[in-house]
């Protein structure tokens, strides 16, 4: 451990806190933290303006020229909105912070002192301990169950088996393991920390059980080879901190044909005996069929949520989880249009689909359709629904959509908001993962 002096300029509020998951930059991470605890962050201010410190030093990790704050992300953010109010999210606040710098005593600090840490899997032993009370907002937040799964998701650290562990064993048994240098189990955790990237390499820890999900000869190759760049040190932590780099690496190997094949799933269900009947199950006369009361339904899509499809995440929770097809038809469908555009134009930009800017919702959505297909995404049913979307008369059409959104005598449907769903999920979910 380091305690050094550094510039305040060189502090860089973490755009991946497990507060809140990855964001886009630094600027969005701010506006959470007001957005989420406008008040603790009002009293934090106060407190730190009454002291003329802080009595924690933030837990901050080297990148390149900058420092991320890893710990203590509150502190630093009300440091950087007093010495420059003109940063915080609002007219409002910034107006606030102008006031609260004309109560500070002395000469504004521009360096503070924090606790470097260049080894991030020891920052993260640090903030698996520290994190137990609020003080009212003037001491650090306890993390709810969504930051704790943010941290879950993004290390790969919880209480059931460690990823890293099972694929050791497996390797092992195979006669696959690096034999110069061990495998990094962190930086193995931490790219494999939840299941779509494991799904991309073959294996599922559902439930707290190791298995494999396709081939597993296939399999174990890829696991093999990423236990090979680990071990030699040509991915190291810092290249698969976020989202993105865990993609970009997993994207590398599957370019490369290292990555096993979606097409072979593979069961470890026991086979019945033939000799053996079912047990006779008597219905009961109380159970009642479970009814869909969202328009996504509250399943896992296998999706992984980069920073930069922050606002994608937050509508597709809205959807998932919040609104009621009873209650907010006419929210859902305009949220649904509006998921529908964004992750259209995701896929555009990152499949880099050539597209005009003047072409219908329709064209897009087609041409984007074709190009997923082309990639062995979709299946030839999901074009024709695509093609179909043209059509005006169609009730999938972009032309209900457009309804939904600006017709003073076109009502919304729980029952067709579904329908219209149903039939496009699958192309929007593929282009949310790219």
């Amino acid at each position: 451990m380091a305690i050094k002096k550094l510039a305040l300029s060189a502090l860089v509020v973490n755009r991946a806190n497990d507060r809140h998951g990855e964001l886009e930059n630094e600027t969005a991470a701010i506006a959470w933290l007001f957005k989420a605890r406008e008040t603790h962050m009002r009293s934090l201010t106060k407190d730190i303006v009454e002291q003329g410190e802080i009595y924690e030093y933030p837990l901050v990790s080297p990148d390149k020229s900058k420092f991320i704050v890893f710990d203590g992300n509150r502190r630093v953010t009300c440091l950087k909105l007093l010495d420059d109010p003109r940063r915080a999210p609002t007219t409002e606040l910034q107006a606030f912070f102008r006031d609260q710098k004309a109560l500070w005593k002395g000469a504004f600090p521009t360096e503070i002192q924090c606790q470097v840490e260049a080894d991030r899997d020891r920052i993260d032993e640090i903030l698996f301990r520290r994190h137990t009370g609020s003080q009212s907002g003037v001491g650090q937040s306890t993390w709810d169950d969504r930051m704790k799964a943010n941290f879950v998701t993004r290390t790969g650290k919880g209480g059931g088996p460690q990823i890293a562990d099972e694929i050791e064993k497996r390797l092992s048994e195979a006669s696959l393991l690096p034999t110069r240098r061990k495998i990094p189990r962190s930086t193995l955790n931490r790219l494999l920390s939840s299941e779509p990237f494991r799904h991309r390499v073959g294996v599922s820890m559902k439930g707290g059980r190791f298995q494999f999900i396709q081939d597993e000869a296939k399999s174990l190759t890829a696991l093999a080879r990423i236990a090979k760049d680990m071990a030699e040190r040509d991915l190291v932590l810092g290249d698969i901190w976020d989202i993105d780099g865990k993609q970009g690496y997993l994207d590398k190997l599957e370019l490369e044909g290292v990555l096993p094949k979606k097409t072979v799933t593979v069961t470890t269900a026991e086979p019945t005996k033939s000799a053996e009947k079912p047990a006779k199950v008597k219905p009961s006369a109380k159970a009642t069929p479970t009814l869909r009361t969202t328009l996504i339904p509250q399943k896992d899509f296998d999706l992984s949520w980069p920073g930069r499809l922050q606002r994608h995440h937050r509508i597709w929770e809205e959807l998932q989880f919040h609104l009621d097809l009873r209650t907010h038809p006419n929210a859902i469908s305009v949220l649904m249009r509006v998921l529908i555009e964004l992750a259209l134009e995701n896929y555009i930009k990152e499949a880099k689909v050539t597209a005009h800017e003047n072409d219908k919702l329709a064209t897009r959505l087609e041409k984007a359709g074709l190009h997923l297909q082309a990639a062995g995404r979709i299946d030839a049913k999901k074009i024709e629904v695509l093609k179909k979307f043209k059509q005006g008369e169609k009730l999938v059409s972009a032309d209900t959509l457009n309804k939904y959104v600006h017709s003073t005598n076109f009502a919304p449907s729980p029952e067709h908001l579904m329908s219209i769903w149903d039939s496009l999920a699958d192309v929007i979910v593929e282009m949310l993962k790219v």
